[in-house]
């Protein structure tokens, strides 16, 4: 009957898997209502702004100004007009690019490159008319002549990654010398969500089948090796199709929901290890299943408890895919355990005896290799606590200043590895032009009009060049720009006017000539028809959050060093990235901790004791410690993949803490003693070491094997999840089998003052 029920309700979660949708712009990580998302939709809407950008880049070593080169351009810009999701009114490159000049005193706006050059007189014409205009130098061409970019913008709800892919088609076709490069943050972002869901379906199942071999050679026993593994799928498709079926699309969080309950469901593994022992000494297999629920029911209900309540505590977080990543990962470890009581039980009815005994027979702790090399580790805690607890406690000092050095950041591009396309390409449009990640500075006034004073365009040209200094800016360009441009070219190109112009009527008859001819995007993205408002166009050098925070900072020290009445307000991509950067890595930051408080009183109400609750919580610190230690000091950033995991590392290594304990408690409870002496104290120990501590061994191993797949993934996140899980799970099964007997030994006075508690 369970087993009947347990499939009837996987049927129907999974009947929600159709209507599965899928969101992976971290746009969508804020709500709606969030103050940088108005903010930056109301900076769109202002400034006539589209929200995506792909830059192409083209390089060819002998240059791209030559005939044949600029020949390719034209042709890949015109197919690039034509595809679908582009915004083809706005694209800018040699053949589209707004170019100002004068002839006979008057002002000239048209295409820098409306014909492809026939004639080498031709292309020196446009080397003179690029290299001479400062709009253009590092925004569409290199300083040494060798890239070009081509910038595409898209159209509201364009795929990222299917533009791009047509665009790749398109340069294909191009043959000779020239490399193309495709980079931003929508091919990033959107072609990261299409791997991540790949790699989902290779790696977890790749994960499950390794996870299925561990499991076997553990006990041979193919069909409840089966069955751990179908407790993890049951959990994972009942979650999704809950999240599904309330109407959540699956974000970049979320998708990693299925490796979490993965994780916590080899917890199942102490009810196979303890039901084997059972069925060794009494050969009854229904006794041992029952007996089994008994001794290893508590501690695994309290596992379930804390994990479940560690991921619970991210529902009160302010994002809303946090608090949908909480709410999914507690339900599925309640499921998990619904199941280890109920359908993990029921299946063990099904094994012959036979089988069964033949896996119990290297069950017997005297005798088994694996349980005397546990006893042994415990040992060197439980006959070295003093020594133990010291190296212990130097290790502690080092983590804590390991985390010390731990630096904030995210960067999707560098969820790439480093010889990835999308990686080389960043990296090389970075090098030779403005950069890829764009943000803007808005200047704001209350006055009409005020964006027209001279100091106003002086000022906004000083914050540029202050802006210009930094190592993570590559090029700004603002309405002052163009007012410096227009001034220089209708005063017979003379350097010497190569500035703003003294008087406001001159600023505003200079905008209103440059409106009437040039397209309306050129003016629309740089200032606002009332002219209070000014938009700075920050290109940045590299996608780090933290880019964006530098420039944040030397805008306001330029404001407080040059005090004006215009206000400065950041936006953009990059600004938009810092800030939910900042937000949900903070947010699962305090969620964390938050969580850490829940859990060490759900260890106090388990053990009835604060006490033995502050000895179970030595490893969970521990383990936490060294792993963010070795962040510190190997220079990895805390990101999100790392920012997630956090939560992870609390749950594993709390619940390994829970079982040894209990377990310990146990076996001294049926002694006949109600105050312990040394002798038996340490004996339990060992024993506990011996006999449930091969379960957690067994329980590190399997995940830790299984997921170590995970490293050899083309995605950096998934590497470090690799990482993570496979230190983690073996760090806090050692630090509970090694470090957890020296303290219990040091602290018996106080621990057991009263008696066994």
């Amino acid at each position: 009957m369970v087993v009947s029920l347990t499939i009837v309700f996987t049927l129907a979660f999974m009947t929600q898997f159709p209507r599965m949708k899928t969101d992976t712009n971290p746009k969508n990580m804020l709500p709606a209502t969030s103050d940088v998302r108005v903010w930056n939709d109301e900076v769109d809407r202002t400034f006539a702004l589209y929200e995506d950008m792909i830059v192409v880049g083209i390089a060819n070593e002998k240059g791209v100004l030559n005939r044949e080169t600029l020949g390719k351009i034209s042709r890949i810009t015109d197919d690039i007009l034509r595809l679908k999701g582009v915004a083809a009114a706005d694209v800018n490159s040699f053949p589209t690019i707004t170019n100002v000049t004068s002839e006979s005193g008057t002002l000239r706006v048209a295409p820098l490159m409306p014909h492809v050059p026939k004639t080498d007189q031709d292309v020196e014409s446009l080397r003179k008319m690029l290299f001479e205009n400062p709009l253009f130098i590092n925004r569409i061409v290199s300083k040494d002549g060798k890239t070009t970019a081509i910038y595409v913008p898209l159209e509201k709800g364009a795929n990222g990654k299917e533009v791009a892919d047509k665009i790749r088609e398109i340069v294909k076709r191009e043959k000779g010398d020239e490399r193309y490069y495709i980079a931003g943050d929508p091919v990033a972002r959107d072609t990261f969500g299409a791997e991540m869901f790949t790699l989902m379906a290779i790696f977890a199942p790749i994960a499950g089948m390794v996870m299925l071999i561990v499991r076997y050679l553990m006990f041979r026993d193919l069909f409840l090796s089966i069955t751990l593994m179908m407790d993890a799928v049951i959990s994972i498709i009942w979650s999704m199709g809950v999240l599904i079926a309330a109407g959540f699309p699956i974000h970049i969080m979320s998708s990693m929901a299925p490796v979490f309950l993965m994780a916590i469901a080899t917890d199942s593994i102490h009810i196979f290890n303890e039901f084997y022992f059972r069925y060794r000494e009494n050969r009854d297999k229904k006794a041992a299943i029952i007996e089994t629920m008994h001794a290893v029911g508590r501690p695994v209900r309290y596992t379930a408890l804390a994990t479940a309540a560690g991921f619970a505590v991210l529902l009160f977080m302010n994002i809303v895919p946090v608090r949908v990543f909480g709410g999914l990962v507690a339900f599925g470890t309640v499921t998990l355990r619904i199941l280890s009581f109920s359908f993990i039980p029921a299946m063990f009815t099904f094994v012959k005896d036979k089988n069964i005994e033949k896996a119990a027979r290297g069950e017997d702790i005297s005798l088994s290799k694996a349980s005397q090399f546990l006893k042994g580790l415990a040992g060197i805690g439980a006959h070295t606590p003093r020594a133990t607890v010291l190296v212990g406690l130097l290790l502690f000092v080092g983590a804590i200043i390991g985390i010390t050095n731990i630096v904030v950041n995210n960067n999707m591009v560098e969820w790439f590895k480093k010889g990835s396309d999308i990686r080389v390409a960043d990296t090389e449009i970075n090098r030779a032009l403005g950069g890829t990640s764009t943000g803007y500075i808005v200047a704001i006034s209350t006055e009409e009009d005020f964006i027209k004073n001279p100091e106003s365009m002086r000022y906004i040209e000083g914050l540029q060049r202050h802006l210009e200094r930094l190592a993570v800016v590559g090029k700004t360009f603002s309405v002052a720009d163009y007012v410096k441009r227009i001034n220089r070219v209708l005063h017979d190109d003379d350097p010497g006017f190569d500035v703003i112009p003294e008087t406001k009527e001159a600023v505003g008859q200079y905008l209103f000539l440059f409106s009437t001819a040039a397209k309306p995007s050129d003016l629309n993205n740089v200032v606002d028809y009332p002219f209070s408002k000014a938009n700075i166009w920050v290109q940045l050098k590299t996608w780090d959050a933290q880019a964006m925070a530098e420039v944040i900072r030397a805008a306001d020290d330029y404001k407080k060093a040059h005090p004006t009445p215009l206000g400065i307000k950041p936006a953009g991509i990059a600004y938009f990235n810092l800030v939910w950067n900042d937000e949900v890595l903070w947010d699962m930051v305090k969620g964390f901790l938050m969580a850490l408080i829940v859990v060490f009183a759900i260890l106090m109400f388990n053990f009835r004791s604060f006490k033995w609750a502050v000895v179970s919580y030595v490893p969970l610190l521990f383990t936490i410690l060294l792993i963010y230690g070795v962040v510190g000091f190997s220079g990895k950033r805390f990101d999100m993949p790392i920012s997630v995991l956090s939560c992870l590392s609390l749950g594993m290594a709390v619940d390994f803490a829970i079982h040894f304990i209990g377990r310990f408690k146990q076996r001294l409870a049926e002694s006949s003693t109600s105050t312990p002496h040394s002798e038996l104290i340490i004996e339990s120990l060992l024993w506990t070491a011996a006999r449930p501590g091969k379960g957690i061994m067994r329980n590190a191993v399997l995940f830790a094997a299984s997921f170590a797949v995970m490293m050899f993934a083309p995605l950096t996140p998934y590497i470090t999840v690799g990482a993570f899980i496979v230190s983690m799970m073996m760090l806090s099964a050692l630090m509970v089998l090694i470090y957890l007997p020296a303290l219990i030994v040091l602290l018996q006075g106080w621990l057991f003052k009263g008696g066994l508690q």
